[in-house]
């Protein structure tokens, strides 16, 4: 029998999956984001606990015989029963987005990958993968055997001064307010919605009127979106940005062109760029 079987349901979901797939498939997990979440009356107390516990109960979804009993302060699974296994060599992997200490943590242990979003600078990257590694290590796992990613929304074009003035534009602008608090106050002003405020977990878009949205906008300063996680400039701009997160352990990235957000124009260039971006950092 199951009980409460979040992580059972995600596990067989993704089994399923690999027996249609060419590749084992990426299972990308984190703790949640509170817009989907409170709106629909789920519990948002200790969610990296949670998260915790349903990693525990995946991994030996994929890789255990039997069935499985687990007794958690979350999750329950007695004596379950899970006859489905992942196709010859294409076991799913597991990519953790952690970026706080317990979160780090958590994907040393349980994570074939490491798929940060907002980790701004190489120094603060190759930090957190230490932190990674040294969970792995202490789990009497291979740190080698996690793969170090990166997640980057992406603004690009053919010269500085037209990236420049995309970054100036309120649409991209508005990305300013998905980066962290403690990056605001570096740039010596608080985040508009609260000095604590987490974009990754509090932002609940329908909480904010169309007048709050654009007061928040104007207040973004230039700093966080040139020295935040924001990726920017040319292409060969780029690529010497993404080299330097290399140099600091990173393993594969994955690029998200926003730039399109601004014109068909820069929609299209974008999707050019990025192709001889891929191209230029596989030498």
């Amino acid at each position: 029998m199951l009980i409460n079987n979040a992580g059972a349901l995600i596990a067989q979901a993704m089994m399923t999956l690999s027996h249609l797939t060419k590749r084992a498939p990426i299972l990308g997990i984190g703790a949640g984001e509170r817009m989907n979440i409170d709106p629909y009356g789920l519990d948002p107390s200790d969610p990296v606990g949670r998260l915790e516990e349903a990693l525990q109960i995946i991994r030996q979804c994929f890789y255990g015989s039997g069935p499985i009993t687990f007794s958690g302060k979350h999750f329950k699974l007695e004596r379950a029963t899970m006859d489905l296994k992942p196709a010859s060599g294409r076991t799913p992997q597991i990519w953790v987005a952690g970026h706080g200490r317990r979160m780090l943590g958590l994907t040393g242990r349980y994570g074939d990958g490491w798929y940060p979003t907002v980790v701004a600078s190489p120094d603060e990257y190759a930090t957190k993968l230490e932190a990674v590694r040294i969970a792995a290590r202490n789990a009497g796992r291979d740190p080698g055997s996690i793969v170090p990613a990166l997640h980057r929304f992406l603004v690009v074009g053919q010269a500085e001064s037209e990236v420049r003035a995309m970054l100036g534009t309120k649409v991209i602008r508005a990305l300013g307010l998905m980066a962290p608090a403690d990056l605001w106050r570096q740039a010596g002003v608080a985040h508009p919605f609260g000095e604590d405020f987490n974009p990754l977990v509090d932002f609940v878009p329908d909480r904010y009127d169309r007048q709050t949205m654009n007061d928040a906008i104007d207040a973004v300063p230039n700093e966080v979106l040139t020295e935040g996680p924001l990726l920017w400039g040319t292409p060969e701009q780029v690529v010497a940005k993404l080299r330097s997160f290399r140099a600091a352990g990173l393993r594969h990235v994955v690029l998200a062109p926003v730039s399109g957000l601004v014109s068909r124009r820069a929609a299209l260039y974008s999707l050019r760029a990025t192709g001889k971006i891929a191209r230029a950092l596989a030498h």
